[in-house]
């Protein structure tokens, strides 16, 4: 997809991108640890979900304990910020090159080679702006996104994300039968999972422990189209080491023909990928509305 001109302030973003592309990784989560401790020590609205969510999960800890834990995830949160001028801003060659591992790589090729479609069920962790890279560095890709609220973003997000031969489809009509058609094809796309979905276009899934808002379009896409279904993300390494790519086999129950039990199995997916790298999870994402969030922090004393 050729992407549309920038405006002048979206290119000189970009541009800002691409000299910061030109900083070693290292130093780039060095100032993204340095401004995850200010998002910690500031009191706003990132502190303020990433608190109140891991009070949520993170229930058999003390305070002082997820405490420390709210702290690290504001860390990662800060690094995820800064390293994306890595990724957007670099050729996808140089971007590619700082991925010093991977893991269950197997699972995707025999994914390929069975050639009955594969989803990619890539979750809010780590990098997940480089696993688009390496899937369309390997297989044509299409991939899933919803538009952004602000409209003279989206050809950033075109023109970056179509670095490399990728088919971006926005989260609706249209976009979700062209999704169909590539699957039923043998081809491969990739979706986050853990999208908050519309008003009435999901179900009420436990995501560790609590009911939250769950997609049904990727169940539904893989029982209807016999897809494979994998998860993977991309976990970010110590002292800007570079990344580790993870492939991991979804739950069976995914393809149960009660929506509730396969949207509850494609959170455990999420919850079996998340427990890897902890931290590098998008605590900062509001998953559960803020009424329920209330009531389940007032019922455990911890409004």
């Amino acid at each position: 997809m050729k992407s549309p001109p920038l405006a002048w302030p979206v290119a000189l973003l970009y541009g800002s991108l691409r000299l910061g592309a030109r900083l070693p990784l290292s130093l780039l989560h060095a100032f993204g640890a340095l401004l995850g401790r200010l998002l910690w020590r500031i009191p706003g609205r990132t502190r303020r979900i990433i608190d109140r969510n891991l009070s949520l999960v993170l229930t058999q800890d003390g305070t002082q304990t997820r405490h420390a834990r709210c702290r690290e995830a504001a860390i990662e949160t800060g690094k995820s910020f800064c390293e994306i001028a890595k990724i957007w801003g670099s050729d996808p060659a140089d971007a590619l090159a700082l991925i010093r591992e991977t893991r269950g790589e197997a699972l995707f090729h025999e994914a390929l080679a069975a050639g009955r479609g594969l989803i990619v069920a890539a979750p809010h962790l780590g990098c997940w702006e480089l696993l688009n890279y390496w899937l369309a560095s390997r297989t044509p890709l299409a991939i899933l996104y919803r538009a952004p609220r602000h409209d003279f973003v989206e050809p950033l997000l075109l023109k970056v994300r179509g670095a490399l031969p990728v088919e971006q489809v926005r989260a609706e009509g249209a976009g979700v039968r062209t999704l169909y058609k590539r699957l039923s094809a043998g081809g491969v796309v990739g979706i986050l999972p853990d999208q908050q979905p519309r008003a009435g276009e999901g179900v009420a899934a436990p995501f560790f422990g609590v009911p939250a808002a769950t997609m049904v379009l990727l169940p539904r896409l893989a029982q209807r189209t016999g897809a494979c279904v994998l998860y993977s993300f991309v976990e970010r390494l110590p002292r800007g080491a570079g990344f580790r790519l993870h492939f991991l086999p979804a739950p069976a129950e995914l393809m149960d023909p009660d929506l509730e039990r396969a949207c509850a199995a494609l959170n455990r997916g999420v919850e079996d990928c998340v427990q890897l790298a902890f931290a590098q999870y998008q605590w900062s994402y509001k998953r559960w509305p803020t009424q329920l969030v209330d009531e389940l922090l007032a019922a455990r004393g911890r409004g």
